[in-house]
């Protein structure tokens, strides 16, 4: 719903733009065309991501969602470059607008993102909670063209217009280089920013036959699903049975840490690790 709300009312958005003649309302409208192939991708990558893992894929489907963040990145960051170098001319010479087209355009605006941010907070998983958030940031852009259209009917401010254009661009490029930059660091397999491998390690030695814990990588598959791969070493040779207990708990605390996904392997601390 939010995305059919969202791509409908982005087509309103340029035919309005174009009518009033509004920079702002095209601006606006290029970040509403890039959150709709944002919720796009999300919606069909979300379900790609439920497709269980084969031969090709064995970790599964779920860095396929960051395609798509890369893919609207690049839309948006031309689109902007654009808007920008249109708009900074007209900020010094400013051309009339239709201030009531605007107007109505700016309550419409209101009214249709609220509406998919009130559906999409309904939802359960964290990609719909962070897309509410981004259509949250829409409302509150369409309420700042919604007050620059009274100011310009009220106070013939014309440099309003291209100036909220050029604003709204500016907020475009830099949501664009915080998500390239997350994208590529996912791609990279940085250490995702919310796991601490220091207090990994300071937790897995909680387990009391857990004497050192070494050769520890942690990586995401695409900002939320995180993966460990590390080696324990015990202080003593237990049999199988024990070693499940032991690894069972340590899984437990990582799941307790974010990590989604983990792969342990025992070590006896006089055994020689050729990984290290």
């Amino acid at each position: 719903m939010a995305f059919f709300l969202n791509l409908g009312f982005t087509c309103i958005e340029f035919i309005g733009g174009l009518f009033t003649g509004s920079l702002a309302i095209l601006s606006d409208a290029l970040h509403d065309l890039g959150d709709s192939v944002s919720i796009g991708l999300s919606w069909y990558f979300q379900n790609l991501s439920e497709k269980k893992r084969n031969n090709t894929f064995s970790y599964g489907y779920k860095r396929f969602s960051l395609l798509g963040a890369i893919i609207n990145a690049v839309v948006l960051l031309v689109g902007s470059v654009i808007i920008i170098s249109r708009a900074v001319p007209q900020v010094l010479n400013p051309t009339e607008v239709n201030e009531k087209g605007m107007l109505y355009i700016a309550i419409f605006g209101v009214l249709v993102n609220g509406v998919a941010v009130l559906r999409l907070r309904k939802g359960s998983s964290i990609n719909e909670r962070v897309i509410s958030l981004h259509l949250l940031e829409d409302v509150l852009g369409w309420i700042a063209i919604l007050v620059g259209s009274l100011l310009i009917m009220y106070f013939d401010w014309y440099f309003i217009d291209p100036l909220l254009s050029v604003l709204i661009a500016l907020f475009i490029i830099y949501n664009v280089f915080v998500n390239i930059k997350k994208s590529f660091s996912i791609i990279l397999q940085a250490t995702p920013e919310e796991i601490d491998l220091e207090k990994v390690h300071k937790r897995l030695r909680t387990i009391p036959e857990v004497i050192e814990v070494h050769d520890c990588h942690v990586w995401s598959m695409d900002g939320e699903y995180h993966v460990l791969s590390a080696h324990l070493v015990l202080d003593k040779s237990y049999d199988l049975r024990l070693q499940a207990a032991i690894k069972k708990r340590a899984k437990y605390l990582l799941h307790e840490l974010g990590i989604e996904h983990s792969t342990l392997e025992f070590e006896l601390k006089d055994e020689h690790c050729k990984d290290c």
